[in-house]
C-alpha cells in the first residue's frame, strides 16, 4: 500500500510543481522525493511532464487522488499521511458499515490486535467511535472508507490493465480481485477460475469467449467452496446455479468451509439457498432453480447419485 512520503506528496502536490518544489514543501531531499514520485507515477497516481530540463508532477485524474486531497483540504489540521500508514488502509476497507473488531480482523485476515491498534488511532483523534463495541465514522470522515476503497480499486485495474487492458473486475477487496477478461492471462498471481476448472470434477460445459481470473498474491489452490463462489460472482443465474449445485453434489464440500467463502464474497444467503435446497430436495422457493427431478435428470447426465 502506500507509504508515508506518498501520500505526503499527494496531500502536498499541486499541478506543476518540480521535485525541487516538493523538496522544499516536505523538507525532504529531491532524491527521496524522486523515487516517491517515481513509485507514485508506477501506480498511476501521478504524471510527470517534462519541461526543459525540469520535470513536473501533476496529480492524476484517479477518484482516490480527488477523495483523499479533498480530505486533506477540509481537514488540514489532521496528518493524514501519518495516520494512514500501515494497515490503515486495510482495515478502513472494511469500515464500510459500523463492525467490532473481531468482524474487521476476520474480514481482513488480521489479528484483533493489530484492528484494534489501528482504530485506537482513529478513535483518539476523533475520527470513528463506537457504539455497543461496532465502529463507526464520525461526521463526514466515512470518506476514509471511500479513499480507502478507491485506492485499492485504483491499484486493482492498474494490474489488470497492464495485462489485460480490457479486462472488467467483477469482484475485489483489499488485496484480491476477481477479473473478467477476453484474452488469456499468464502472469505470476493470477490464477484462472470459473467454469473451465469445473473440468477438473469431471463437470465439462459449453464455455463462453470469457475468461476469469482470480488476483492474489497469497495464491493457493482453488478450492471447490472457492470455485462455487467465483462462479456465482461471474453469473448468479439459473443456469451457473446449477452448475454449482453439481459441484457440490460431486464433491464433499464442508458446509463450513462453504460458509465462511461465502462471507468473504458477500454470498451468505445464496450459498444458504443453494445447501438448502441440496437438502430438501429441490423445496425453495426461487424460480432460478430447477425443480428438483429435473435436477436429478442433470446430475444423472453426469453420473451423480442424488
Amino acid at each position: 500500500m502506500l507509504r508515508r512520503i506518498e501520500l505526503e506528496v499527494l496531500a502536498t502536490v499541486e499541478r506543476g510543481d518540480t521535485i525541487s518544489d516538493l523538496a522544499t514543501k516536505l523538507d525532504h531531499s529531491e532524491s527521496y522525493l524522486s523515487r516517491a514520485v517515481a513509485d507514485l507515477r508506477e501506480n498511476g497516481l501521478v504524471y510527470t511532464e517534462r519541461d526543459g530540463r525540469r520535470k513536473r508532477v501533476v496529480p492524476s485524474d484517479s477518484r482516490a487522488v480527488e477523495v483523499y486531497q479533498d480530505l486533506v483540504r477540509q481537514h488540514s489540521h489532521i496528518d493524514f499521511p501519518e495516520l494512514l500508514t500501515g494497515k490503515s488502509l486495510e482495515v478502513l476497507n472494511y469500515l464500510d458499515q459500523p463492525r467490532t473488531v473481531a468482524e474487521i480482523a476476520d474480514l481482513s485476515d488480521n489479528y484483533r490486535n493489530t484492528v484494534n491498534r489501528v482504530l485506537k488511532r482513529f478513535r483518539d483523534r476523533g475520527l470513528v467511535g463506537t457504539d455497543d463495541g461496532r465502529y463507526d465514522f464520525n461526521a463526514d470522515f466515512d470518506r476514509l472508507h471511500e479513499f480507502a476503497r478507491e485506492v485499492v480499486h485504483h491499484l486493482h485495474r492498474q494490474r489488470l490493465e497492464a495485462v489485460a487492458p480490457n479486462g472488467t473486475i467483477l469482484w475485489e477487496d483489499h488485496d484480491e480481485f476477481l477479473a473478467q477478461t477476453e484474452t488469456e492471462i499468464d502472469v505470476e498471481n493470477f490464477r484462472e477460475t470459473g467454469l473451465a476448472l469445473f473440468a477438473a470434477f469431471d463437470l465439462l460445459f459449453l464455455l463462453t469467449r470469457h475468461r476469469y481470473y482470480l488476483y492474489s498474491e497469497d495464491m493457493d489452490d482453488l478450492s471447490p467452496a472457492e470455485l462455487c463462489c467465483h462462479t456465482l460472482l461471474i453469473d448468479n443465474g439459473a443456469r451457473h446455479r446449477s452448475y454449482c449445485l453439481l459441484l457440490l453434489s460431486r464433491i464433499d464440500v464442508d458446509e463450513k468451509t462453504l460458509r465462511d467463502r461465502a462471507a468473504k464474497y458477500g454470498l451468505e444467503d445464496e450459498i444458504e439457498i443453494l445447501l438448502q435446497y441440496l437438502k430438501t430436495h429441490g423445496d425453495v422457493d426461487d424460480d432460478r432453480f430447477p425443480e428438483w427431478d429435473e435436477f436429478q435428470e442433470l446430475a444423472a447426465e453426469y453420473e451423480i447419485d442424488q
